[in-house]
């Protein structure tokens, strides 16, 4: 009978099989045991320098701490499948191995409960999606725990725990709370702010006081509209992706390439919308410039980088009739070279720019086909709503374009510009305007060609050039007017010149901008932390006092947001909140007596609650702050001076290299600069693990079938009897390849899915699942159970009156220094392997019943420890002692024992290898020579030659030269 290609192998059992063998059952018997009694005994609680969870303390006050953890899962109805625990299975590893190695270890685990997939679930079916939410958690929970993690359960919360999200609500307030002083370059308290302006030391910043009055003639709600503008958490009417057939805004991630959602295929709109936004922006350069200071990977922090996309340029400011219009460009030394400017659809001034009338002759490609310019533009601002940001940064795609009937003057040259609005200009970065070089731009170029534009070259193209934007280097060209001259000039001398040219006239000055939008922070949906924010007379936002935190969430009886016929794209968010209007409505006293208020109906974004929640591990049962300072600074503070602090060790997949870090180091910085916390940055360390794939088949329609029905036949595979096609992939649902902990652990045991997982490479490395190769870790845990349990009695085989052997000794040290290094390095292959080779010596040399030395049996089953637990704890036990080994110190080599006394030289002969010989390790060169001249092999060749050379390398090789 043939093996389908993704079933268990379990050892077959018969009436030969030896009584104490270490079989799958009695694995899980043991497993199941040692979990209960970890549980019992509180092997893995970690004690607290202070406070409620100090219990304990004195016996790690000397250890130096170390805080490990992973990005928490989101509890999906899926549970786990074998691709998930390889990052919980890495750090539970290095756990293990700090605590036997001297450290106070904190390796917690929570959950990251709000999302859509439970909504989703809540509006089919109406079940609350806590309901949905916290049966997964409890399923999740039951398969980590099973497969032996180490975490201490007492400090485990999800973000949906009404304790856990008042402080989510907290720092919002703190944020709300607080501005961005850019003199100090950090946030402070909003009430500094407003005593600065009471005081006149300080004016509003640029755009925050549209009356342009002084602070002293404002009235009150001016004074407040002022303020809210300089908050870092704030409302702003925003561009926003919206999506009428789901009633809801949609991330740019949730959008497709041809602007539909990708949930349901719905159009999706650009719309402004107003919404609660995060002042990120004014983190940048501090988000860029402290990854220098983290131990991230190059390719992460690259990410991070690329992402924030700090650029260096010029401002430069084209006069459009009565209005200004402001671009910003990297490459202000082409300025000679723009022929024409475009503004984004969405650009605040496209209304006050667009002509009443087109102009005499006007070029019908550049009218849109429409009667007015206003109707042109209104048209094809409809027309770019309907594309993705992603669609319109397509370079390939068609340019198209309005003219709005208008042109800008170019102050470098006075030529008149004509000014377009076109889908490839986005607001997002930079002004939202460009002023177009097709000369050196390749989608510039495009548009000119479409749109018959000029095109005039500031940089001189090589010989050879074969047209279109030259995008290259070389000398200025064509940039020159009575006052300046770039002509001839190489790069940077040339926007280091017109720079200073612009600022000297008023034209423009030197400034830096970012492709970093502010965070969008308002989410049309009920499964979300509550805004603690209510709403006055005067329509303001105001704070909920910190005594009324948490805001909960109401009961509701429908849980979708309404939704619009799919082209409605002048329709709002109703999101499911404003439905409850007992809750909406909501009269307090903030101070001035009772009041009505209305109450924010949006929800927080599910990256909230994980901006934050490795500081919740500390405690998560403290009601009266979000972490004691005391238990932040042991567990986060800085090492040094100059050290940013935080987590020891952050494990998680690489898809969260952006948002969901950038958001958290955004959020920790801000409660840095209030004082709340020590450390710069939330995670000193940061791995991502690799992923896990695994076979999938697909039919002849292309179609997944379920991987575990594949039969291979002859290399061939085949479902249902039908030749499928076999491919590797991403283990999921969509591919029906999925394997779970659970199977492999009722055919094999927690500990030998544990060693297979890390067997498969280095943590941070993608690598395939082979179900089959899963038995080469059970056979290799079956060995070092024999080392330590002969399989006939049940007896323990170490013996104190056996003595070790130097061999066996060199082995045990040798392996011990690997292991070592594998834990450290997070290479727990290379440490499984040191120990495979060490078991194997073990085997061979005492064979599989004769006592062994407890000098090498015991360190052997410490070295195991971190990685089979279970196994190790029990065979600890039988090897004498008392309880768990997870507070045994970690075995240490003894430096005498790696040193070789002997080395194995090649020996060539006119520069072949024809033998080795084994020499002392401090052989000199005429030893060498001689061993080799012993050597029977050697002999022959040399019998009867003439040597003409001998050339030894000590340590290495030695060769002799025939004549």
């Amino acid at each position: 009978m043939s093996q389908t290609a993704d079933q268990p192998h379990v050892e077959p059992t018969s009436g030969d099989v030896p009584p104490h063998r270490y079989t799958p059952a009695l694995a899980q018997q043991i497993e199941l045991a040692w979990q209960d009694r970890w549980e019992a005994d509180g092997t893995f609680h970690t004690p607290n320098p202070s406070g409620r969870l100090s219990a304990g303390f004195e016996r790690v006050a000397d250890r130096p701490k170390y805080f490990l953890m992973d990005m928490f899962p989101y509890p999906s109805g899926a549970g786990l499948h074998v691709g998930h625990p390889l990052g919980y299975l890495g750090t539970d590893v290095t756990s293990r191995f700090r605590r036997m190695d001297g450290d106070n270890v904190l390796h917690p685990m929570g959950y990251d409960a709000f999302g859509l997939p439970a909504e989703q679930f809540a509006v089919q079916t109406g079940q609350h999606p806590r309901v949905t939410t916290e049966a997964n958690i409890a399923a999740i929970r039951a398969q980590l725990r099973r497969l032996g993690v180490d975490h201490d359960d007492r400090r485990s919360f999800a973000t949906i725990d009404p304790g856990y999200y008042k402080w989510t609500q907290w720092i919002f307030l703190q944020l709300f709370g607080a501005w961005f002083d850019e003199s100090a370059g950090r946030a402070r308290p909003i009430e500094e702010l407003v005593a600065e302006l009471d005081a006149g030391a300080r004016t509003p910043a640029p755009g925050t006081n549209p009356s342009g009055l002084p602070w002293s003639e404002l009235d009150e709600v001016s004074r407040r509209k002022v303020v809210d503008a300089h908050r870092l958490a704030y409302l702003h009417e925003a561009p926003v992706n919206w999506c009428p057939g789901l009633g809801t805004v949609l991330s740019n991630e949730e959008v497709t390439a041809d602007g539909r959602s990708e949930r349901g295929n719905f159009p999706v709109f650009r719309r402004p919308l107003k919404q609660w936004m995060m002042r990120i922006t004014a983190y940048a350069d501090r988000l860029i410039d402290d990854l220098d200071r983290l131990d991230w990977s190059d390719s992460l922090k690259l990410m991070q980088r690329n992402w924030i996309g700090r650029s260096t340029g010029a401002k430069v400011r084209f006069a459009a009739g009565q209005e200004t219009v402001e671009v910003f460009t990297t490459r202000p030394d082409t300025l000679f070279g723009a022929t024409y400017m475009v503004l984004a659809p969405e650009h605040p001034l496209v209304g006050a720019l667009t002509a009443e009338a087109w102009p005499d002759g006007t070029n019908e490609r550049w009218t849109g086909g429409a009667g007015t310019p206003a109707e042109a533009v209104r048209d094809y601002q409809r027309q770019a709503s309907r594309r993705s940001e992603l669609d319109r940064q397509d370079a390939g795609r068609e340019k198209t374009g309005v003219w709005l009937g208008v042109t800008a003057v170019n102050p470098v040259n006075g030529r008149e510009l004509p000014v377009f609005i076109a889908d490839y200009v986005l607001t997002g970065y930079g002004t939202g305007a460009i002023m177009a070089v097709p000369g050196e731009d390749t989608r510039d170029f495009d548009f000119a060609e479409a749109f018959g534009l000029p095109v005039v070259r500031t940089v001189q193209p090589p010989a050879d050039f074969a047209g279109g934007a030259y995008t290259g280097s070389g000398p200025m060209i064509n940039s020159s007017n009575d006052e300046i001259s770039l002509d001839g000039l190489e790069k940077a001398e040339a926007i280091a010149r017109i720079t200073e040219w612009l600022v000297q006239h008023g034209h423009g000055e030197a400034t830096t901008t970012y492709k970093l939008r502010d965070w969008l922070f308002s989410r049309q949906r009920y499964w979300g932390e509550p805004f603690p924010i209510v709403y006055d007379e005067d329509d303001l936002p105001v704070a909920v006092p910190t005594s009324m935190l948490p805001v909960l969430l109401p009961e509701v009886d429908d849980y979708s947001p309404k939704t619009f016929a799919d082209d409605d794209a002048d329709s709002a968010p109703e999101p499911p909140l404003s439905r409850a209007t007992d809750w909406t409505t909501v009269e307090l006293d903030l101070g001035d007596g009772p009041k009505k208020y209305r109450r924010e109906t949006n929800t927080m974004p599910n990256w909230a609650g994980s901006c934050w929640y490795y500081l919740r591990y500390l405690d998560p049962a403290d009601d009266e702050r979000m972490v004691d300072p005391a238990l932040e600074e042991y567990w986060l503070g800085p090492r040094e001076p100059g050290d940013v602090g935080g987590v020891d060790l952050y494990v998680g997949g690489v898809e969260h290299a952006v948002l969901h870090l950038l958001y958290a180091r955004f959020w920790h910085k801000v409660l840095h600069d209030l004082g709340h916390v020590s450390s710069e940055e939330p995670f000193r360390r940061l791995v991502n693990q690799g992923y896990i794939s695994a076979f999938a088949y697909t039919d002849e329609r292309g179609f997944y079938v379920p991987a575990a029905d594949v039969e291979e036949k002859d290399g061939r595979f085949f479902y249902e009897g039908s030749p499928v096609n076999r491919e590797y992939g991403k283990i999921g649902k969509s591919l029906k390849n999925m394997v779970t902990p659970d199977e492999m652990i009722g055919a094999y045991g927690a500990d030998t899915f544990r060693v297979y997982e890390m067997s498969t490479g280095p943590l941070d490395q993608s690598r395939p699942w082979e179900t089959k190769a899963v038995v080469g870790s059970q056979r290799l845990l079956q060995r070092i159970w024999r080392v330590v349990v002969d399989e006939v009695s049940g007896a323990v085989r170490a013996s104190d009156d056996v003595a070790a052997s130097e061999e066996t000794l060199r082995a045990l040290h040798r392996t011990i220094a690997g292991v070592r290094d594998g834990f450290s390095t997070l290479r727990f292959n290379i440490a499984i392997a040191r120990i495979t080779e060490l078991t194997n010596h073990l085997t061979q040399a005492y064979g599989a019943s004769s006592p062994l030395p407890r000098s090498v049996v015991e360190p052997l089953v410490l070295l195991v420890a971190p990685l089979a637990p279970h196994l190790a704890d029990e065979l600890w036990t039988r090897l004498g002692h008392d309880g768990s080994s997870a507070w045994t110190p970690f075995p240490v080599a003894d430096e005498r024992w790696l040193v070789e006394d002997t080395v194995q030289v090649a020996v060539q002969v006119n520069g072949k290898v024809r033998s080795q010989v084994s020499v002392p390790a401090d052989a000199d060169a005429a030893a060498l020579e001689a061993a080799a001249r012993a050597d029977d092999k050697i002999a022959g060749y040399l019998d009867g030659a003439t040597v003409r050379r001998v050339v030894a390398v000590p340590g290495r090789l030695v060769n002799f030269v025939l004549g």
